[in-house]
This record gives C-alpha cells, structure tokens and sequence, in this order.
C-alpha cells in the first residue's frame, strides 16, 4: 500500500514509524521546509532511497498517488490538503484537530463519503490498552447507570515551545491548550459517554502565555443527552514539566480511573460484577511510554489498513474528529459568551475569537 507523509514537524517521526510497522510503502514525504523532510528522514534506518521529496502537496498527490496519506501540518491547513487528497480518492490521517470550523469539518465528513474513502482521525489514545479495556467495560453496561466523568489535562507547554513554530497558539492555525493538547481526552469524553452532548458551560483564559493569542486553561461542565455530566480541564500551565492527563469514570456500579502522562495506565478499577482481579487488569492493560504521544499509532494504522482492505470505517472516522473539534468549540463560544451553549453547533470557527486574551 503506498503511503505519503504530508508535515514532517513534532509529530511526524510517530507517523513514519507507525508506517515502518505497518509494512507500507512510503513513497514520499512532503514539507515546505525541505531540511526538516531530511531531520525527520535520517532518524530512522528504513531505507528512504525510493522516497521522493516534495515541498508542494498537490503535486505529489498527482505524481505518487499514493492510497494512504497522513495530514500532519499545521492545524489550520488541515481541512484544506484533505479536502484536496479526499477528491482525489486518497484515504487520510488527519492529525487533530480535523479543522479549526465545523463547516470544514462538516464537509469533510460528507467529501468522505462522496468519495467513498477511509478518512481517519488520528485520535491515538483510544487505542491505548488501558482506555480499549474501559471501553470494553463501557460496551458490556458495567458501569451500571452512568453519573459523571472527569476528563484532565495537566501538562507544561513553556516559551520554547511556541518559538518552535510561528502557527503554535494562533486563532486562525492552532487555537489554545484546549485544541491542540486537550482533544484528545475531549474525543476520550464523548466516546465513553454516549457521544451526545446536550450543552456546555465554560470558562477559558490566558494566565502564563501572553506571547500566544488563545488560552492557556480551559475549565468546562458538560451534559450529555443520556443525563450522565462531565468535567473538563485542560491547562499547560503546570509547573515544571507535563503532570498528568486523567480519564475518571463513575458509575452506580462501577469506578473507574485512567491515569499516567497520558491516560495510559489503568490505576482504579472497581466494578460491582467482581467479574475479574482488579490489580491483573492494572498489570495487564496499562503501559508506561517515554513520552504523551503514547503507542497508539501503530493500532491506529493498522486498524485504518484494515478500514481500507475491508471496505468499512475505522474506529476514529471523521464523524468521531468532528465531535471532539465539536466540543471544544462549544467551551470556546460558552466561555466567550458565559453562557451555556446547546450543540450541535452551527458554522463556528476558532477565529471567531480572535482577541478574547487582547492580542
């Protein structure tokens, strides 16, 4: 199967190896800065010498057609290269956010059908072994009736980091902690709980980053349909290093908590049912990665090669992207109207709230 790497930044070396694993062909890679394809290229022993270079996208996809490419660019380019690969049949990973508005992301969901491609987005941490068991749990009804969860993200993003990339913390690119660090745990939220969110009450704001237009901290209450809540922070104003992203989930018969740099690590598991020892669930379903990206894009590879061969969605399809993009919108437009806001959304954009933080 032949695969193109559009972004060779922070997150790109995950991606090649994810492709390495999964055997496929990696026929080109393209960035508009030709020596970070050359960084990114010289970390790893595959041999790249078939591997063509490109700094324009739509030329490569019309010379390699290839069947598989990944989005791994700025945010705010998204929605545009896949909107592009979709009309040309190719199959994509969009690293998240899958746009920075929902018309965008309406009309990816809808160009992907049209299409009839795989359109994946590349929400990794469901496929860490912790939160696939808590799932399962959730798929089985353990839990009993559904009271609240408590989604956190509790990590450290210093000056450093945003002079890395010009586009990092931009309303019309990136958005704040809340969109680029913090979705992840806001898809984690929607999938656990039944997906359907009725409204959103929030608060967001810049404390310790006034170099970068969006927010910093992020705080949310959340009501899904089924009458089950949620709590939702996000910050990366954590002292001095990356802390913790949490999943807590409570039920009338069933507790459960995900815990590590990045949910992957099983650290409560208690259940009416006793239908298993809780400390070999903690032992087998909980992993210990050197960094918050995780193992969960080789799965996520796999089970999107499997999508395409088979014909069928993969587990994080567009519809899953727009929902988490979704939810941090509406915190977003609650936060800046302090009232709550009922979903689904109309046409809102991340740039609707350019100079909230008086940049």
């Amino acid at each position: 199967m032949k695969y193109a790497l559009i972004g060779c930044g922070r997150i790109s070396p995950n991606h090649i190896a994810a492709a390495i694993q999964n055997k496929l062909e990696i026929v080109a890679v393209c960035d508009i800065v030709k020596e970070n394809m050359e960084n990114l290229l010289s970390r790893f022993t595959y041999d790249f010498h078939q591997t063509n270079r490109y700094t324009d996208y739509k030329e490569m996809i019309l010379k390699e057609q290839p069947d598989l490419v990944a989005i791994a660019t700025e945010s705010g380019l998204h929605a545009e290269i896949a909107l592009f690969c979709i009309a040309h049949k190719v199959n994509v990973i969009i690293e998240k956010p899958i746009a920075m508005n929902m018309k965008d992301a309406r009309m990816i969901c809808e160009a992907a059908e049209k299409h009839d491609v795989v359109v994946c987005a590349n929400h990794q941490n469901r496929f860490n072994k912790s939160i696939q068991k808590i799932h399962e749990a959730m798929e089985e009804k353990r839990f009993g009736k559904l009271f609240h969860a408590a989604a956190h993200v509790r990590w450290n993003r210093n000056k450093g980091y945003y002079d890395q990339a010009k586009w990092r913390g931009t309303w019309v690119n990136d958005g704040g902690c809340l969109m680029n660090q913090c979705i992840h745990n806001a898809d984690l939220l929607r999938w656990m709980m039944g997906d359907e969110v009725e409204e959103v009450m929030a608060y967001t704001d810049n404390l310790n980053h006034d170099y970068i237009q969006a927010e910093d901290l992020g705080l949310a209450v959340i009501k899904f349909k089924n009458g089950a809540y949620g709590l939702f922070e996000g910050t990366v104003n954590v002292y001095p290093k990356n802390l913790e992203e949490t999943l807590y989930i409570f039920g009338s018969k069933g507790t459960v908590k995900a815990g590590g740099k990045s949910v992957n690590i099983i650290e409560e598991w208690e259940f009416a049912d006793e239908k298993e020892d809780a400390e070999a669930v903690k032992q087998a379903h909980s992993e210990n990665p050197e960094n918050v990206y995780g193992f969960g894009h080789d799965p996520l590879y796999a089970d999107v090669i499997g999508a395409i061969k088979e014909h069928r969605k993969p587990l994080v399809d567009a519809e899953a992207g727009m929902r988490a993009l979704e939810l941090i919108l509406a915190i977003y437009e609650s936060a800046a109207t302090g009232k709550a806001v009922k979903l689904p959304l109309g046409d809102i954009a991340s740039t609707d709230y350019e100079g909230r933080f008086g940049e």
